[in-house]
């Protein structure tokens, strides 16, 4: 889906009864951040007021408390308010209801208008360069127009799943690189990842990155291809051999070895 970087949020927001109502709640103001900070989510996901880590993995009131800075009592607090007032949905995957109500539909109208005239540029520019194709190139006319046709199915085939393919590398969001990690099943750290690369400029050597999943593989062959760890060495507590003991004698025979000694100073005072 296209990147919509905005919902709506109306202005008499606060007047709406249902705000009004959460806020009266214990830690009501927190409820209603966490309502805003869900808007933002779904908008993120773009998926119909769906929200989601991944398509497969729907987000705990535990995930949500680690991802929007909340203690998980007041994360569950808040959906079981929003859901009883019917803002939201928890059935199986977590969604806003009404989403219509806060979609960019401008936003939309405007990306899908700037796709279809980058994909008109693109295709102008492909039809100048076949003209200025000259004998002496490195490939024929046949195999230029060969890739030519291959580049317009790819691009309708694009255009109708709503998609364009991105020339340029974007970098991936903490939830994208959890979720691939959790996908390959790695001991990779997405916050490790994301830290490292965002302080350098998200660079791999002297080269900008072009493909964040190639480079998580990476470090998770690094890390497959550290050595393992020597076990700890056993204790040599195993080596001693254990004894029964008759702990009733051992008490009587220190009471009479007490009995000797108090014996022995009298004798000594006297």
């Amino acid at each position: 889906m296209p990147d919509v970087k905005w919902v709506k949020i109306t202005t008499d927001m606060f007047n709406n009864p249902k705000i009004k109502h959460l806020r009266r709640l214990p830690d009501g103001n927190s409820i209603v951040l966490v309502w805003v900070m869900l808007l933002t989510m779904a908008g993120r996901c773009n998926a119909g007021g769906m929200i989601f880590l991944t398509e497969n993995i729907p987000y705990t009131p535990k995930m949500l408390a680690d991802e929007l800075d909340f203690e998980e009592s007041t994360i569950t607090l808040a959906l079981k308010a929003l859901e009883e007032l019917g803002m939201i949905q928890t059935d199986g995957f977590l969604a806003i209801t009404s989403w219509e109500e806060h979609q960019n539909v401008e936003g939309l109208d405007k990306i899908r208008e700037q796709t279809r005239e980058r994909v008109a540029k693109y295709r102008a520019n492909q039809k100048q360069l076949m003209c200025n194709v000259t004998s002496n190139a490195t490939v024929t006319q046949g195999n230029a127009t060969e890739r030519e046709e291959e580049r317009e199915k790819e691009i309708d085939s694009l255009k109708e799943n709503g998609k364009e393919k991105s020339k340029r590398f974007t970098p991936p969001t903490l939830e994208e690189v959890t979720a691939y990690c959790f996908e390959r099943g790695n001991n990779v750290d997405p916050q490790r990842f994301i830290d490292y690369y965002t302080s350098n400029g998200w660079m791999v050597g002297r080269n900008k990155m072009k493909d964040w999943k190639a480079t998580v593989r990476n470090w998770e062959k690094k890390d497959n291809d550290r050595p393992a760890q020597k076990p700890a060495k056993k204790n040599d507590f195993h080596k001693f051999q254990q004894h029964d003991y008759d702990m009733d004698a051992i008490e009587r025979m220190l009471d009479l070895q007490d009995i000797a000694e108090v014996e022995a100073m009298r004798k000594g005072g006297g």
